[in-house]
């Protein structure tokens, strides 16, 4: 289905997209509103027992293939969540028709390989404009250079690192473009007050409230436009989504930092290594759960900071050191570090299962999230389309909305 029409049309596409999107997001959100860790069996076991043994008879290889077929698992959950398959159909985005973009090989120098194809898809996106351009958190600036190159352009770059702008003043110099690079924070007041009437902004995977500040200070500054592909929607300031959209405001939905995480556990697949060291990570931190639970004698779940991936290499007896060390643990001497491993491996099955059945929901409610910035933008004047900015193999971060005012 797609979200490209005409002006007259639009408006009222996306509203009942998302009303319907949200409607079915809400009937269904019991299967997918609650957190896999904090549980030491499948959370649906008792209301839903025949999906509980259904799912428990999938391998771990069958769980994976269907992790990556929405419509097969769509098929196997329908007799529990007949939604999927609405779901499914009302989360298909149409891909914009790029135009051919290529950066050359001394320009590509410094880019890593999927990010220069990222950036050139993007570009390819952009909508006509005639003005200046300003890049929302640029680093080097790598997208900007080249929307400079390319359409003979002036661009204000922002970025919060030094050493990030230097480095982008210096490729920008190298290269011919017509770039500033302004450093400061982007939550900054006069971060804000650098988008004129005439800027097109642009964001290629700015993060959380990164971007949702950008849109809103694109419609306070009465910006030309904006192009944009969000990211990361859990990093926000507080514990939970502040909706932008009259629409969203009205939902029944309250979305919490793990529910906005859930969109992005649809990842580009990073070799068997990676998923061997992932599924070691996840084995581990259950099993710490089921240790800190007997240790503190309090049955819940404790969250755990993120890992330098280097503990993997080590023990999982010094991987429980280093964890509680962090949550102000003290461990006892002869805990059966061996026992607590194969609750942990055990429990992985459960995740597993539990995981599969949230992520039927994953794309749909990254759709919830766009249209909620797509209508946002709508009701502050602007004509915006939502699609595919490339294939999800790229990237599944695949989301572009562009608007600009009539």
């Amino acid at each position: 289905m797609s979200l490209l029409f005409d002006d007259r049309t639009l408006a009222a596409v996306l509203a009942h997209r998302f009303q319907q999107l949200d409607r079915l997001l809400t009937d269904t959100r019991r299967w997918w509103q609650y957190q896999p860790y904090h549980h030491l069996s499948l959370a649906f076991a008792e209301e839903a027992p025949a999906m509980a043994a259904c799912l428990n008879a999938l391998s771990l290889d069958e769980i994976m293939h269907l992790d990556g077929d929405m419509g097969a698992l769509c098929t196997l959950l329908a007799p529990w969540i007949p939604q999927g398959r609405a779901l499914q159909i009302l989360s298909e985005l149409d891909a914009f028709l790029p135009e051919p973009i290529e950066c050359g090989k001394a320009m590509a120098m410094y880019m890593p390989g999927r990010k220069q194809a990222q950036i050139e898809a993007f570009i390819g996106c952009l909508p006509a404009h005639q003005g200046p351009y300003l890049e929302w958190c640029a680093g080097k600036g790598h997208l900007g250079r080249l929307v400079s190159l390319q359409r003979e352009a002036r661009v204000v770059s922002l970025e919060l690192q030094s050493q990030l702008c230097e480095e982008g003043r210096q490729l920008a110099a190298r290269d011919g473009a017509q770039m500033q690079f302004i450093e400061a924070d982007a939550f900054a007041p006069e971060a804000g007050q650098l988008i004129t009437k005439q800027h097109h902004a642009m964001a290629l995977h700015a993060c959380g409230e990164l971007h949702t500040h950008l849109l809103e200070r694109v419609a306070e500054r009465g910006a030309s436009g904006v192009t944009l592909s969000p990211c990361c929607y859990h990093l926000i300031r507080g514990d939970h989504y502040q909706p932008l959209s009259r629409a969203a405001k009205a939902s029944a939905l309250h979305l919490g930092k793990s529910d906005l995480k859930l969109p992005l556990q649809e990842t580009v697949t990073g070799g068997a290594r990676i998923a061997r060291l992932r599924e070691q990570e996840v084995v581990w931190r259950l099993a710490f759960d089921c240790l800190q639970r007997q240790v503190r004698g309090v049955d819940e779940y404790l969250p755990v900071p993120n890992m330098q991936k280097s503990l993997l290499g080590g023990s999982f007896e010094a991987f429980c050191g280093w964890a509680a060390q962090r949550k102000g643990i003290s461990l006892p001497a002869g805990l059966d570090y061996a026992a607590f491993l194969a609750r942990g491996e055990a429990r992985f099955g459960d995740v597993a299962r539990m995981e599969l059945v949230r992520h039927l929901f994953r794309r749909p409610l990254e759709i919830w999230l766009a249209l909620d910035r797509a209508l946002y933008l709508q009701e502050q004047g602007y004509a915006v389309e939502v699609g595919a900015f490339c294939d999800k193999p790229m990237t599944p971060r695949n989301i572009l909305i562009r608007a600009v005012r009539p």
